[in-house]
């Protein structure tokens, strides 16, 4: 029940009046379409509870997204459920499907929601370790990690905080172990279109046998830059999502209505703003890592998210967590360390991980300020 590094680092920040690179939201306002679609329903007074599965244009958008970038057949009335956050997503689902004592294997370094989750339900997490610098999956290290008590596989890509994204070899890899074992998948892609050099994002649910074991999470907040509006969902086979749903509606019933109907006009934007937002994103990438890398770190290629993993031991730092608590005082900038990804930080206690979902202004700034280091 401690505060989340996030909330941690968030809060130095603020403290310091320091530059957030912790937290991964962005500091634009999105795009206009989107904003103005939000903005015109409560013109319209849709400002009351919308239906507890989602109003039905937003799941209309997110089934047609599925069959349009993936081929996916996801049935709009049974197929969708909308959530607040693609968090609270993860969390029904977790909690639908797993009970005490059953073991969820998740790629590390992973997203702390998965172990806290896990906690909470008296489920254990069971890590399988990607390395740097290509965090290329071990599937030997997945097939061992299974159990008679394994009930699920949470699998993030692309993923954070790493950047990698899975191959369609390495997707192949974990769906063999889920159809071998009889497991669920929960697939957590909520950066699937933030993804860059040519990389291409592959959900697992379209691999042979795969769809009906396979609950898969996507964000509006992460794909549209309005992290705060707190809208995701999941999408899968009528039994899994309706597990989902009957979470869900005791945590939040239902996600802010007028948000809704904009991430519905943003799921309908052409193609092409969709890769604008990554290519854009790309850029700024480049722009922290080149940086990064002028001050004399180690930078491990990003391919996709919001985030850069950097090893700070070229500063003297032996401990990343020291470093992160103490770098918003210290230089006005706040990064989260990425020992706190893992179930233990051996092996990673010198990388930290920067956002580079800001403003070329802000980064430059921040970039400025590391140099004092």
């Amino acid at each position: 029940m401690a505060e989340t590094i996030f909330s941690e680092m968030s809060r130095l920040a603020s403290e310091h009046d320091a530059i957030n690179l912790g937290q991964g939201f962005p500091d634009t306002p999105g795009p206009r379409e989107v904003v103005d679609a939000a903005v015109a329903a409560m013109h319209r007074g849709w400002n009351q509870y919308p239906p507890a599965v989602g109003i039905p244009s937003l799941r209309t958008a997110i089934a047609d997204h599925q069959r349009r970038w993936y081929g996916l057949d996801v049935d709009p009335n049974g197929g969708v459920v909308v959530c607040s956050g693609a968090s609270e997503a993860l969390s029904s689902a977790m909690t639908s499907l797993l009970r005490p004592g059953d073991e969820v294997i998740a790629l590390e370094p992973y997203y702390d929601l998965y172990a806290a989750t896990a906690a909470l339900l008296g489920a254990r997490l069971v890590p399988v370790r990607i390395h740097a610098p290509d965090y290329a999956l071990d599937g030997d290290a997945l097939r061992e990690a299974v159990t008679g008590r394994t009930r699920m596989i949470l699998l993030n890509t692309p993923h954070n905080p790493t950047g990698a994204v899975l191959s369609t070899a390495e997707l192949q890899q974990v769906a063999d172990v889920a159809i071998a074992h009889d497991l669920v998948v929960l697939a957590d892609e909520v950066y699937e279109h933030l993804v860059f050099d040519d990389e291409r994002h592959v959900p697992i649910a379209t691999l042979p046998g795969m769809f009906e074991r396979t609950i898969t999470v996507g964000s509006g907040g992460k794909t549209f830059s309005v992290t705060g509006w707190k809208i995701g969902w999941a999408t899968g086979p009528a039994d899994l999502v309706a597990g989902v749903l009957g979470v869900k509606q005791w945590f939040s019933f239902a996600a802010g209505t007028p948000l809704q109907h904009g991430i519905a006009a943003g799921l309908t934007l052409p193609d092409e703003r969709l890769a604008a937002l990554a290519t854009d994103l790309a850029r700024k990438r480049d722009l922290l890592t080149d940086g990064l890398r002028e001050l004399g770190l180690e930078v491990f290629h990003s391919r996709a998210t919001y985030f850069v993993t950097a090893d700070v031991a070229p500063l003297g730092v032996t401990d990343s967590l020291e470093f992160c608590r103490s770098l918003p005082e210290r230089v006005g900038v706040a990064a989260v360390p990425n020992q706190v990804f893992h179930a233990s930080p051996e092996g990673v206690e010198t990388q930290v991980r920067f956002a580079c979902c800001k403003r070329d202004e802000i980064l430059a700034d921040a970039l400025l300020r590391l140099r004092k280091l």
